[in-house]
């Protein structure tokens, strides 16, 4: 079982996209769990301020080290013993999340995510309380919460169990460095468009050098930069 704890403003944002589907299931058969902190909880005087003006001016709010480093000591009791394997903080300025990194996320037991708001967090935060930026591309969403739940359903889907086929996520885009091969269901022919006859010949050891050749074709035209960094 892999165990997200979440530390966000807004866990309710979590709810709907999570109880259904591939996650939902997972988390109904216990292979997925999801924890949520709301960082608000853990602030502190009578109006739980979790953000304040930066040093040095600027526009906007930054969000207080305080009260995130008090969520995470909440995160540490739940976990007792154990101890969280990654705690990364979703942020613009981190790491492009990859595939093979979603791949070896699949391997930890306890993963927190904080969720970011407002113009950013404290930079204390990255420097001192986590071991990971993680960035799912090259452009701002209005909060760590689209990310962490884009990071939540990708490793997911790398932990025994929670898909049908272990093969279905082995075969994606990126799992093997390149674009997944083309994929063609039934009718063989509507509005006069074929299935590639190869994929009805039966012959499998021609429909994989088929898709491999594919998948490559798909990748030069569509991501050449990934044959580039071959």
């Amino acid at each position: 079982m892999i165990h997200f704890h979440i530390l966000t403003l807004f866990p309710e944002m979590f709810t709907s996209p999570f109880e259904e589907g591939v996650i939902g299931r997972a988390q109904k058969n216990g292979t997925v769990k999801l924890s949520f902190y709301n960082i608000r909880d853990y602030a502190e005087g009578p109006h739980k301020s979790v953000d304040d003006y930066p040093y040095g001016g600027g526009s906007g709010m930054l969000m207080m080290y305080k009260p995130i480093s008090i969520a995470l000591n909440a995160v540490e009791s739940v976990i007792g013993e154990a101890v969280a394997d990654r705690v990364i903080l979703m942020s613009p300025q981190g790491k492009l999340l990859t595939q093979a990194m979603v791949q070896d996320l699949a391997n930890s037991q306890n993963i927190v995510l904080i969720s970011g708001r407002y113009e950013g967090v404290d930079n204390r935060v990255a420097e001192h309380l986590v071991s990971d930026e993680i960035s799912i591309g090259d452009y701002v969403v209005t909060g760590g919460e689209l990310p962490a739940m884009v990071l939540i359903d990708a490793v997911s889907r790398y932990v025994p169990a929670v898909l049908g086929s272990t093969q279905s996520a082995a075969d994606d885009s990126h799992s093997q460095g390149l674009l997944e091969y083309p994929q063609y269901t039934r009718p063989s022919i509507i509005d006069g468009y074929s299935v590639p006859s190869v994929l009805l010949s039966g012959n499998h050891a021609e429909i994989e050098q088929w898709r491999r050749i594919q998948a490559l074709h798909r990748t030069r035209q569509m991501r050449p930069d990934l044959l580039s960094n071959d």
